[in-house]
């Protein structure tokens, strides 16, 4: 016999909830996000049709997403899509999620953006997130988004195109290696701040996403140290860095900071109450 919609929404929230850990009505979204997917319907459809009976293509694939989710694989790769800063973006295993804590940054960047023809460099830019948000709220910068993964930047370069933001351009670089006479009013990045061997890289979502892109070294600041070391060379007088690290890093990342010789070093923290990015300002000569 067929599975109809509430059949699967009512059997399936409990797996998830025992499986992942996850409450009762975070399962059910899940289930019924997965349902969306296969079917191409609305949530509403769902409400209204609960009784509706699923063919045996759309159990196939159901079954298919059902069970990578119950493996632990994110929602945001399998449906291939997560929402950053109000913009719908194709995410796939070549890059992190977007997240939420990382909205910060973006709003740390836009609050010092003061010339508008300003040029912008987001560094490991991933799905392109901040560099697309940035240049989506700015129409009238100049962005530039750099990663050292040609998958990544694919994808980076896939959501532009269907964003249809075309202040950006996209460069591949290991960080500062293909940016040779660049200068820049801003500097951002989300770059890996996870130590090699923390435990956490093995649990959830994590486990799924690109490790170039979360570990960087014994204890996370590999990639920062070499980004506060060389960003001064790329920056225009009175520039900034800006930097999203680890909630344990803040004092670390400002210290980096001001030993590189930069100005009105801060950090800014979250809803949480966690410092979740650092900054300073490039010192007048």
């Amino acid at each position: 016999m067929q599975p109809t919609i509430e059949n699967l929404l009512s059997q399936d929230q409990a797996v998830l909830v025992q499986n992942l850990e996850l409450d009762a009505s975070e399962a059910r979204i899940e289930v019924q996000m997965l349902l969306q997917r296969v079917l191409k319907v609305g949530r509403a459809y769902l409400f209204a049709h609960p009784e509706r009976i699923l063919n045996k293509s759309e159990v196939h694939d159901y079954i298919e997403l059902f069970e990578r989710r119950r493996a632990g694989e994110p929602m945001a790769y399998l449906l291939g899509e997560r929402e950053f800063f109000g913009l719908n973006l194709k995410v796939t295993s070549a890059t992190l999620i977007p997240r939420p804590d990382t909205e910060l940054l973006v709003e740390q960047v836009l609050e010092r953006i003061h010339i508008a023809n300003s040029k912008i460099l987001d560094m490991g830019t991933g799905s392109g997130a901040i560099a697309l948000a940035l240049a989506h709220q700015r129409s009238e910068v100049s962005v530039w988004a750099c990663d050292a993964s040609i998958a990544a930047l694919t994808v980076a370069r896939e959501n532009a195109k269907k964003l249809a933001i075309n202040n950006v351009q996209f460069v591949e670089s290991n960080w500062f290696s293909a940016l040779s006479g660049q200068h820049f009013d801003v500097i951002v990045s989300n770059p890996p701040y996870i130590a090699a061997e923390d435990i956490h890289l093995s649990q959830g979502d994590v486990r799924f996403e690109p490790l170039s892109a979360l570990a960087s070294g014994v204890d996370g600041l590999d990639d920062i140290r070499h980004i506060v070391q060389h960003a001064g060379a790329h920056l225009n007088e009175g520039g900034w860095l800006l930097l999203e690290h680890g909630y344990d890093q803040s004092e670390r990342v400002r210290e980096l900071l001001i030993h590189a010789g930069f100005a009105e070093v801060f950090s800014a923290r979250d809803l949480s109450d966690i410092e979740r990015c650092s900054g300073g300002k490039l010192r007048a000569l």
